[in-house]
């Protein structure tokens, strides 16, 4: 990622929330790379990351003294710890998403941070449609299919309306992120590929918006930048993706034929996968089962209907153009899934 024009020249210091994380390494490397000292705070000790001169804490964000603690002295927070998932109890993901953002909140206001960066996720505005090139004047969702996009609404809302001269503070949404080292997404297609689990659901035509983990944090430092020099970002939330969508079914094909997995071919249609997923919501419900069911409501509407969105708000205010394309993209990850296999 070298060869670009050093950012961040108002900011000497940074707090990365889950800087343990995918997102978050990626986030901490690039601000090493703009001559920004890092702290992390995380519940774990992160060597690879202190390796590189990282101040790594231990804590976690729903401890809210050990935020305050670890805001201190710092010019930004970017606020990327969060539960993901399609799946677990709404108490776990209110404490996690909604009280650890109030918690940085809180830590931003103590300390007098004056900027903040916040992980978001395009999953705040889903609401049963497919989403084909729209902005960010979409609304909120209002009724969910899952705790995750309720919590995260909530946290959203609140980091947006902190907005003010003290903290100025804005909202960065990717979608499916994907790359290197990811240990969510790929991993586990891989793993369904290997074993013959998937299906394609609905028509296999849908679109959506991906994002390479290296754009991802490109967007968080160009999000910090705006904040601290014009400040157009503030109180906004901004989706962002790769140059364009891809078609989700074919995408996943090419990289398993990259791979030698075999293609998925079987099809399932998303009024059968969308009851099956109802079928198993309620017997985890039921049973109390453990683990996370194979098909959800949610994750049938997620498989089988497009959702990508306009950069251009993101492009006219940050700046932003992916700095990795998507074919740029494909040959790094497979590289990587290569060496795993």
């Amino acid at each position: 990622m070298g060869g670009r024009e050093t950012l961040l020249k108002n900011i000497d210091t940074a707090l990365v929330t889950g800087g343990g994380g995918f997102v978050g390494k990626a986030v901490v490397r690039l601000l090493l790379e703009n001559n920004v000292k890092c702290r992390v705070i995380g519940r774990n000790r992160y060597p690879d990351i202190e390796s590189l001169g990282v101040d790594c804490r231990v804590g976690d964000i729903r401890d809210r003294q050990a935020v305050i603690r670890a805001s201190k002295g710092v010019d930004c927070v970017f606020h990327v710890a969060a539960l993901a998932g399609i799946w677990g109890k709404w108490k776990t993901y209110y404490d996690i998403n909604v009280v650890g953002t109030e918690n940085v909140l809180e830590g931003c206001r103590k300390n007098g941070v004056p900027y903040l960066v916040y992980t978001s996720t395009p999953s705040v505005v889903f609401s049963k449609k497919n989403i084909a090139g729209e902005d960010e004047s979409l609304p909120y969702a209002t009724r969910f299919l899952c705790h995750y996009a309720r919590s995260k609404v909530l946290a959203e809302k609140m980091v947006l309306m902190a907005n003010n001269q003290l903290v100025k503070s804005c909202a960065i949404r990717p979608h499916l992120i994907w790359g290197p080292g990811d240990p969510h997404l790929v991993p586990r297609l891989i793993e369904s590929g290997r074993k013959r689990k998937l299906a394609i659901v609905g028509s296999g035509k849908n679109l959506v918006d991906i994002t390479f983990i290296e754009n991802v944090a490109h967007a968080h430092v160009l999000a910090a930048e705006n904040l601290s020099t014009s400040a157009t970002s503030g109180g906004k939330a901004y989706f962002i993706g790769q140059e364009k969508p891809v078609a989700l079914w074919e995408w996943i094909n090419t990289l398993f034929m990259e791979l030698g997995i075999p293609p998925v071919e079987k099809k399932v249609s998303f009024t059968v996968a969308r009851r099956l997923g109802a079928v198993y919501e309620m017997m985890y419900t039921l049973f109390r089962l453990q683990g996370e069911p194979r098909m959800t409501r949610f994750l049938a509407y997620q498989l089988a209907h497009s959702h990508y969105f306009s950069h251009e708000n993101a492009e006219k205010d940050l700046n932003y153009r992916p700095i990795v394309s998507l074919e740029e993209g494909m040959k790094m990850l497979v590289a990587w899934a290569k060496a795993l296999l």
